[in-house]
């Protein structure tokens, strides 16, 4: 966890090492270690160091290559370090002073713009090549790191780890983005490059970008192989190579000189990762794994769903750790609001983001350098529904009929009937429109001439809740259904479609929000299920690898077989974390929820209809 800032002034004006200091003032929480600038007439490059893997206590950004006269700044964890120094640097160096940065400039020499495909791990970072008179960037495939950047051809090409920083530039307007604004009003983070203000954009995960005398160019760098299916012989293959991907996912992740964490919730995905980090630790011969949950004891009282100490508990018993407990319901949900949001640099959105800010929070009070979350596994492995389809059209019905009763039987719900996964998880979904049209007429329904578009339950309200008045309004819902079918286009197979999910903005804006809140209190968040080697395998499973038996999410709890406690491997609910949100507001924050529905703010009533709220 670092900073970088860049100023590229294409009008030929000189860059003052002033500028280029108060932007990197502005980011002083990100790095205290050690801070540099690189300043050759209109270019500038600038760094802020947060010391967190061994290799970086050797790092001086920004840096200048040896053999050419290349120059790089970055925030970068490099998970395949010991296979690119193999290729790129002589043996007689040595492998433990080695940088991550220095891999990636030797990397850019080698393979040039194509580089960033080669390195896994989280990162973005900025490369001026003077000889060229260019700015060659990029961002990890997932988007874990981020930076922003605002362009005025032929003037200005500025770039920092977080927008505040570019703000401080006299040259950047500060005015709102009112597109944005109307977006995240109907909950709508579909759109990967927009921010809060104009002119200000986001760089897109898994995206390189160029800027020389030509302009400003974007394009994504890499695309999960179609060479990668997974053809194993037998489910214990797949158990096997599942449980590989994901220990190397964790365990690359646990590079650290301070000690390591994890959130613990109690569910599948932080109580699995908690189980691997916490044994390779310990073969490490390393200090115990601190381990961090949010716990209701008070609301625990009135709704037990929201209780996840059982499952916590289980955890705790079963590995080496030292366990850290954050009351949640005893603060207020608008505790920090203010410092919470100069972090995150925009709206956080998620209600529940004060547990997230309390844990990061114990995470510093316990000196811990770095800490993983399971942030979003469900994702990642996926539930496997789309074994239903897949069997209806294959033929095999037999199957079909026996793996939704064994799933009814196992995880009971309204989600597991027999209805909904024989025939609109399975027939549905395999069936051909035209069939289904003809279906319809003999069944006396009008046949159904164009799909008709409505926003989903949860953004109805809110969009109702925008004011008509606001210019932005009349957009909102094209610019959602134009970016959701980009993400989440029609007539791809169930590897691209997972793919595609894996890509939506929802991604992107939880990830940056999350990693920015970590920052504050100088915690690098990891985040393993987004391991680009881990998601290639789990977006070409076959169907029977991920609901097998009567489970979803098959493949990743029979691969945590004696790594986890039965009880936690094998549940099948979840807490009622909303719960503990409503409550506390109303018990901490009844104040200020009376005073933005009723209040006089006229800025506030521009955007959004008050007594629709009330």
């Amino acid at each position: 966890m670092s900073a970088l800032t860049a100023i590229y002034r294409l009008n030929k004006k000189p860059v003052g090492i002033e500028e280029m200091q108060t932007m990197l003032d502005c980011l002083q929480h990100r790095g205290t270690d050690d801070h540099g600038l690189h300043v050759e007439r209109h270019v500038g490059l600038g760094h802020r160091m947060r010391r967190v893997t061994p290799e970086s206590v050797y790092e001086k950004l920004p840096a200048k290559s040896r053999e050419s006269s290349l120059v790089i700044t970055c925030d970068a964890r490099v998970d395949n370090r010991d296979d690119l120094i193999e290729h790129l640097f002589p043996s007689h160096r040595r492998v433990a002073e080695i940088t991550d940065s220095e891999i990636i400039l030797r990397a850019y020499e080698k393979w040039g713009e194509d580089c960033a495909a080669k390195l896994l791990g989280d990162f973005v970072f900025v490369i001026w090549d003077a000889k060229k008179q260019k700015l060659f960037c990029a961002r990890d495939s997932m988007g874990v790191k981020h930076f922003y950047y605002y362009y005025k051809p032929n003037v200005l090409f500025a770039i920092a780890s977080e927008i505040k920083a570019l703000l401080c530039l006299p040259d950047i307007p500060k005015r709102l983005n009112e597109t944005y604004i109307g977006d995240i009003l109907i909950l709508n983070y579909q759109d990967k490059e927009a921010t809060p203000f104009e002119g200000i954009k986001r760089l897109p995960a898994n995206s390189a970008l160029r800027m020389d005398e030509n302009g400003l160019k974007i394009w994504q760098y890499w695309h999960p192989s179609s060479k990668s299916r997974n053809r194993y012989r037998t489910s214990g293959d797949y158990e096997e190579e599942f449980r590989e991907r994901f220990a190397e996912a964790v365990n690359c992740r646990l590079r650290s000189i301070n000690p390591a964490g994890s959130l613990l919730s109690g569910g599948l995905d932080s109580s699995s990762i908690s189980c691997v980090a916490s044994h390779h630790l310990e073969e490490a011969g390393k200090p115990p794994l601190e381990t961090f949950s949010a716990i209701f004891p008070s609301i625990a009282k009135i709704d037990p769903r929201i209780d996840e100490r059982h499952f916590i508990d289980s955890i705790v018993r079963h590995i080496r750790c030292n366990q850290n407990f954050v009351e949640a319901d005893t603060f207020s949900p608008f505790q920090d609001m203010d410092k919470l949001h100069w972090h995150a640099d925009h709206p956080t959105g998620a209600p529940n983001v004060f547990m997230d800010w309390a844990l990061f929070k114990a995470a510093k009070q316990r000196n811990v350098g770095v800490l993983l979350s399971g942030f979003d596994g469900d994702s990642t492995v996926s539930y496997g529904y789309e074994a239903f389809s897949s069997l209806a059209r294959q033929g095999r019905w037999w199957n079909l009929f026996r793996d939704a009763a064994a799933l009814n039987k196992n995880m009971p719900g309204k989600h597991h009937s027999l209805k909904k996964l024989v025939w609109k998880q399975g027939f549905a979904e395999a069936t051909p429109e035209f069939v289904r049209q003809i279906w319809r007429v003999a069944h006396g329904r009008p046949r159904e001439l164009e799909k008709v578009l409505t926003l989903p339950s949860s953004m109805q309200y809110q969009y109702e809740s925008v004011n008509p008045d606001f210019p932005a309004k009349k957009d909102l819902e094209n610019r959602y259904f134009d970016a959701l079918s980009k993400t989440h286009p029609d007539s791809v197979g169930p590897a691209e479609a997972h793919w595609n999910a894996l890509c939506s903005g929802i991604f992107a804006f939880a990830l940056e929000s999350f990693e920015k809140m970590a920052a504050g209190f100088e915690v690098d968040a990891r985040f393993p299920f987004f391991d680009r080697r881990l998601i290639e395998f789990c977006i070409s499973l076959p169907a029977d690898q991920r609901v097998r038996n009567g489970w979803t999410r098959s493949i990743f709890r029979r691969a945590m077989n004696n790594i986890l406690p039965t009880d936690v491997q094998w549940r099948i609910d979840k807490a009622n974390i909303g719960l503990s949100y409503k409550i506390n507001m109303m018990k901490y924050g009844s104040d200020q929820v009376e005073e933005a529905l009723f209040g006089s703010n006229d800025l506030l009533e521009k955007f959004i209809r008050k007594e629709k709220l009330a």
